[in-house]
């Protein structure tokens, strides 16, 4: 491996996150593994990524052989050990809990090549927990990417002052390599997208809450306002209101009380109404579009 090629790439967590990077990943041209713990998962990735590959050959984005070579780059595997022991890169990409990633990441220290560096594709936590866990703090970095893989372009690469130089020009040129516009953030709480999209999804939420104006007028006034491609409203319904709820907790936790979550994001997470993966959040949803603002409860 060189500081500009990172030719075998782990993916561990086969989730909607981690298939994206491994599609990604292996139609720059990398061997890709992509390793879970559970079968189920194993097969909806492998299904998921040629759905999306097959809708990439209907628009014209990419040729069937193109399809075919990508797939064949990815290898699909339950066993951790195996997939991470000839890998130049291993991004981590299970959910956001902060003691398993920690768990994690002293395993794949334990069985990674010693020059491997180990990625984290977490929204909000902090790097330096995750570099602790292992014997090679200087080669921990975040590689945080936006969902959809395949269609956003920016990588947040977090790092840290004991960050190697070739590790930070190395992930730097991954991404680019992937297509991908990468910017580089100090590890901080929240880095600089989870940090800003969260203050403006929560001050929506309050605005609700507030009665100021509906969940489709707020979120029109950034799209038309702001020239923003989804409202914060909607877009944290795409995210997932839990997902919103633990990035906030963790942010109060770590920054203070204006990102304390409002009272209608948490009712809502209790209610199960966690957008559109349930149905229901700040919008009602019928095969994957908003068809309405929800009844939010607000004064």
């Amino acid at each position: 491996m060189n500081e500009n090629s990172m030719n075998v790439v782990a993916v561990i967590g086969a989730g909607t996150m981690g298939r994206g990077i491994a599609q990604v990943s292996a139609m720059a041209g990398c061997a890709v593994a992509l390793q879970d713990t559970v079968p189920g998962a194993i097969d909806q990735a492998r299904a998921a990524i040629a759905a999306t590959l097959d809708k990439g050959v209907a628009r014209g984005k990419l040729s069937g052989e193109e399809k075919e070579a990508a797939l064949e780059r990815i290898r699909f595997t339950l066993d951790l050990a195996a997939a991470v022991a000839d890998a130049d890169l291993v991004i981590e990409a299970i959910p956001e809990d902060l003691d398993a990633k920690r768990r994690l990441f002293g395993e794949l220290d334990a069985r990674a090549p010693t020059g491997a560096i180990l990625a984290s594709n977490t929204s909000s936590l902090g790097i330096a927990e995750l570099a602790r866990a292992t014997a090679r703090p200087e080669r921990v970095v975040g590689l945080h990417f936006f969902n959809p893989v395949h269609r956003m372009r920016l990588v947040e690469v977090i790092v840290r002052p004991e960050t190697a130089e070739e590790v930070q020009a190395g992930v730097v040129a991954f991404a680019r390599a992937l297509g991908k516009e990468p910017i580089v953030i100090r590890d901080s709480p929240g880095f600089a997208t989870s940090r800003l999209g969260l203050a403006l999804g929560l001050e929506a939420m309050r605005m609700v809450e507030e009665g100021v104006a509906s969940a489709r007028d707020i979120d029109l006034a950034m799209e038309l306002g702001y020239n923003h491609p989804m409202g914060p409203l909607e877009l944290t319904d795409v995210v997932g209101l839990d997902v919103r709820l633990a990035i906030a907790e963790h942010l109060a936790d770590k920054i203070g009380e204006r990102f304390r979550p409002p009272a209608i994001l948490r009712r809502r997470v209790a209610e199960g109404k966690l957008g559109r993966k349930t149905g229901e959040g700040f919008y009602r949803w019928e095969g994957g579009e908003p068809v309405s603002p929800a009844e939010t409860g607000a004064s």
